[in-house]
């Protein structure tokens, strides 16, 4: 099977000749693309319609990237990368705290952006098919819904990011095993992935600040200092 072949694109940008050109390529492999030109379109189309990966411009007219970013994980878990034009490490980091996670520094080269989004949907592809004997993990009031990869905290759905989700799953499958930053990033994000370990820490707070009461005092998901991170 093609990777990609069959899949759904949501493509965000306001230059319309990166649209284009995007857009031609991903048909080429068998995708069907929409297309957005600002932010409150993209939301709009985002809401309306099921993606199996965004790609998403940071500087947009009417709403930004981040904006648009933050208000799609309100309501979906589609795999969101980033366009950015700017190469400064805040705004990388910046664009993953908003829930994004992945991101691509213009100019890029199509054929990256091609590789990136299908080792993105490999991942995905490899989580959906995957047969697990025990499809629910559960821990004290925590519930986690391999299949429908959602989250439960005393019944309560908590909207976790794909990574956030990958992050958790893997922790909560190997309990009290520690995981250096450079073994999650690699293990999670892959070997091809261009960002560093920051990324890791990033996607830990957030993921905290959704599923535990006291961040700063974790009861789920530890830090072993000067080692990594574990699920107690």
């Amino acid at each position: 099977m093609v990777i990609g072949m069959g899949k759904r694109v949501l493509v965000v940008d306001d230059e319309k000749l990166i649209v284009k050109g995007i857009r031609f390529s991903l048909e080429q492999d068998g995708m069907e693309v929409d297309c957005a030109y600002d932010g409150e379109e993209a939301l709009e189309l985002a809401k309306n319609n099921r993606y199996d990966m965004i790609l998403l411009d940071v500087m947009l007219p009417k709403m930004n990237g981040f904006e648009v970013c933050q208000q799609i994980r309100e309501f979906s878990n589609a795999p969101v990368v980033m366009l950015t034009a700017k190469g400064e490490d805040m705004d990388k980091i910046l664009g993953l705290d908003y829930g994004a996670d992945d991101y691509i520094t213009k100019p890029f080269n199509i054929l990256e952006v091609k590789a990136r989004i299908k080792a993105i949907m490999r991942r995905m592809g490899r989580k959906n098919d995957e047969k697990n004997a025990v499809n629910i993990i559960e821990n004290r009031d925590m519930k986690l819904d391999l299949d429908g990869r959602r989250v439960y905290i005393k019944d309560r759905e908590v909207n976790l990011t794909a990574k956030e989700f990958e992050v958790l799953e893997l922790l909560m499958k190997n309990p009290n095993k520690v995981y250096s930053r450079e073994n999650l990033l690699k293990l999670v994000w892959g070997n091809d992935y261009p960002g560093d370990v920051r990324t890791v820490d990033v996607h830990i707070r957030r993921l905290r600040e959704k599923i535990e009461e006291m961040p700063s005092e974790p009861m789920y998901v530890h830090t072993k200092w000067g080692v990594g991170y574990y699920f107690a």
